[in-house]
Formats: structure tokens, C-alpha cells, sequence
């Protein structure tokens, strides 16, 4: 039964409301990265009463600074992407079409790291990567972030791959297929969607990751991320912030186009969508 108007009408309040507050602390950067910091500080809601002040814009842009920290948050997010994805669709197939006695038992441990976010173990994973000798390294970021990211996209591969009629697996074995070539040229194709939602989830992931990068890359400032970039516009005596909400600006406009042209394949995949082949 379709909702009546006033219940429609109610919903759609709700979820104007809630887009409102939630786009509120978006704005308020917008607004004041086109001031000054002493515009900013106030009257925080404000438009620009002295005209727009695009020498913040220009001053990041035009400094080495941000286009090497660029490279950095590119680097990071490009090998946590690969690195997931390669170890959680070849163990999304070992859990969903190679038959051992222990599968449920390791798929149910693995899926216990749902319940684990990174910064719980991030002692032990800053010891770790300390006797690796990976601090002020890209690589102490990307190993932590891309192994701890497995239990979800594991999840989520595993649905699909479940999915694929056994029948088609054993037609492609019979017609001389190995493993390896059905899982590479069979499975994964017809997984397209659900490796898409994966690919964006750990994208995001790992471009707007800040605190795991703050503990490994702290003593290395040549290798720290966008997300890291914020700390050079806090000086001894104060902060300079329309600066620094043009920097958060600039760092959410590439998240903020890429899930509007990809968020799609999050909806797909996360809901189990059609098989494509």
C-alpha cells in the first residue's frame, strides 16, 4: 500500500531536515574559505561582505606543498584499493566456491572484523609496523588500512560470487577451464557490480583517512597525505582558518564528484543487485 500524502509529505520533512544539518558544516567551509580568517571568526554563517577572496584558493594550489601531498593521498588510495582488492576477491572465492570442512569457521572469524574499526588496534598495529621499519612510509598506511578493509569487501564479494549458478562452474570445468581461469575470466566478470562497490567504499576510504596516516607519517612531512596537509596552517599562536576551509574544500571536491558518478555501484552491490556477464 502506497503512503498516503501527509505521511509522504512528513518523510520528505524529515529528510529535507536532515539533509540541511548535514550539509550545514559543508556550507560553513564553502562560505569561509572565500574570507578571511577575522570575517570567519566573526560571524560564522555569513556571506562574504568584502568580496570573494580567491587567494586562498591560490595560494594552496599554487604551492608544492599540496600537489606533493596529492601524489601521496593518490599513492595511498591506489595501493589500499589494489591490495583489497586482489586478497578479498580471491578469498571471497575460497569462501563461496571451494569446499573445505573449516569454511565457516575462518569466514565467520574473518567476518568478526566487521566489529573491529582499525583505531581499536592501532597500538599493536603501530608496534608492528615500528619492527617493520615502515614508519614515515606510504606503505606502514596502505598494508594496515587494505588488510583491516578485507572483512567488509569479503562480505560483500562473497554475496555475488554465491550467487553465480553452480552449473555455470561446472560447464566452464568441463569445457576444459581451470580454477584460475573460471574464477579470472567467468567469476569476476559477472561480479562487476559488486567489485565496483567495493573499489568506491575503499576509495573513499582511504582518501579521507586521517588518523592512521597521522600516527605512521607524523614524522615524515614529505609523505603525508591531503588529510595531513591541514596541520601546516596551525602555527604556535593561533589558526589560520580560511586557509584551512579552503584546503577542506579543495579535499572533498574529488570524494564528492567521484561517489556522485559511482554511488550507484554502492547501491548495486550493497543490495545484492543483478549479475551482469
Amino acid at each position: 500500500m502506497k503512503d498516503s500524502l501527509p505521511v509522504m509529505g512528513i518523510k520528505y520533512l524529515i529528510l529535507t531536515v536532515l539533509c540541511v544539518i548535514m550539509m550545514l558544516p559543508v556550507a560553513v567551509a564553502v562560505l569561509a574559505s572565500v574570507r578571511t580568517t577575522g570575517e570567519f571568526l566573526a560571524a560564522p554563517f555569513a556571506l562574504p561582505q568584502n568580496g570573494i577572496i580567491w587567494e586562498n584558493y591560490t595560494d594552496i594550489l599554487t604551492g608544492s606543498q599540496f600537489w606533493q601531498s596529492f601524489r601521496n593521498s593518490f599513492y595511498i588510495t591506489a595501493g589500499v584499493t589494489i591490495i583489497n582488492l586482489i586478497l578479498s576477491s580471491m578469498l571471497a572465492f575460497a569462501f563461496s566456491r571451494i569446499q573445505f570442512k573449516t569454511r565457516a569457521i575462518w569466514f565467520n572469524i574473518l567476518s568478526v572484523g566487521l566489529l573491529f574499526p582499525l583505531v581499536v588496534a592501532i597500538l599493536p598495529i603501530f608496534i608492528q609496523i615500528r619492527s617493520l621499519g615502515l614508519l614515515g612510509n606510504i606503505w606502514g598506511v596502505i598494508l594496515p588500512m587494505a588488510i583491516f578493509g578485507l572483512p567488509g569487501s569479503v562480505v560483500i564479494l562473497r554475496g555475488f560470487f554465491i550467487a553465480i549458478p553452480p552449473e555455470l562452474e561446472e560447464s566452464a570445468y568441463i569445457d576444459g577451464t581451470s580454477m584460475f581461469g573460471f574464477f579470472w575470466y567467468i567469476l569476476l566478470p559477472m561480479a562487476r557490480p559488486a567489485l565496483m562497490a567495493v573499489t568506491v567504499l575503499q576509495i573513499i576510504n582511504a582518501w579521507n583517512d586521517f588518523f592512521l596516516p597521522l600516527v605512521v607519517l607524523s614524522s615524515n612531512p614529505d609523505s603525508w597525505p591531503l588529510t595531513l596537509g591541514l596541520q601546516q596552517f596551525q602555527g604556535q599562536y593561533g589558526t589560520d582558518w580560511a586557509p584551512i576551509m579552503a584546503y577542506i574544500t579543495i579535499l572533498m571536491i574529488p570524494t564528492l564528484v567521484f561517489y556522485l558518478f559511482t554511488q550507484k555501484y554502492i547501491v548495486t552491490g550493497l543490495t545484492g543487485g543483478e549479475l551482469k556477464g
